[in-house]
C-alpha cells in the first residue's frame, strides 16, 4: 500500500527542478505583499496606540518617503533573510511551492542569506537573468551559488 504523497501527481516530475521566472515572479509578489501588509499593520497599530494615549491631540503619524522606503526595503530583507535561513522559503515560496537551496542542495546558511536578500531587494531585475538562463538561476543565485528549486515536501531532503 502507498502513502500519500504532498506533492500533487502532475508536479511530481517538476519535484527538486529549478524553479523558473513565471513561477518565482509569482512567490516574489506574494512576499512583497505579505510585507507590505505587515507594515501598513504595523503603522496602523502604531497610529491606534498614539490615539489612545492620546485622543485630544492625535495627529497621524507621518515620515518622510525615504524613512518609508528605507524601512520597507529592510524588513524585506529581514524577511528573507530569516525565512531562507530557518525553513529555505518564504510564504511566497511556500505558495508556490519553491525552495531555497545551497549550492549541494542543502539550507542556505545566514549569511548567505542575508547577501542573497540583499541582493534580490537592491537588484531585482537581476531575477530576470533566469528567464533566459539555461540553468534558471538568476544573477542572485550565480553570486552567492544558490539555486531556487520546486520543493513541495514540508521537510527538507536533498533532492
Amino acid at each position: 500500500m502507498h502513502g500519500i504523497s504532498p506533492v500533487p501527481r502532475e508536479a511530481r516530475p517538476f519535484q527538486g527542478q529549478r524553479a523558473g521566472l513565471v513561477t518565482r515572479l509569482v512567490a516574489n509578489t506574494v512576499d512583497a505583499l505579505s510585507v507590505s501588509v505587515v507594515l501598513l499593520a504595523s503603522y496602523a497599530g502604531f497610529n491606534a496606540l498614539l490615539f489612545l494615549t492620546s485622543p485630544r491631540n492625535f495627529e497621524f503619524a507621518t515620515a518622510s518617503r525615504l524613512v518609508s522606503v528605507t524601512t520597507a526595503l529592510l524588513a524585506l530583507i529581514i524577511y528573507m533573510t530569516a525565512a531562507w535561513s530557518i525553513t529555505g522559503r518564504t510564504y511566497g515560496d511556500h505558495v508556490m511551492g519553491l525552495r531555497v537551496v545551497g549550492r549541494r542542495g542543502d539550507r542556505v546558511w545566514p549569511p548567505t542569506a542575508l547577501v542573497r536578500a540583499a541582493l534580490c531587494v537592491g537588484f531585482p531585475i537581476g531575477l530576470l537573468w533566469c528567464g533566459v538562463s539555461a540553468s534558471r538561476r538568476s544573477v542572485q543565485d550565480l553570486v552567492v551559488r544558490t539555486s531556487v528549486i520546486y520543493d513541495w515536501v514540508p521537510r527538507r531532503t536533498k533532492p
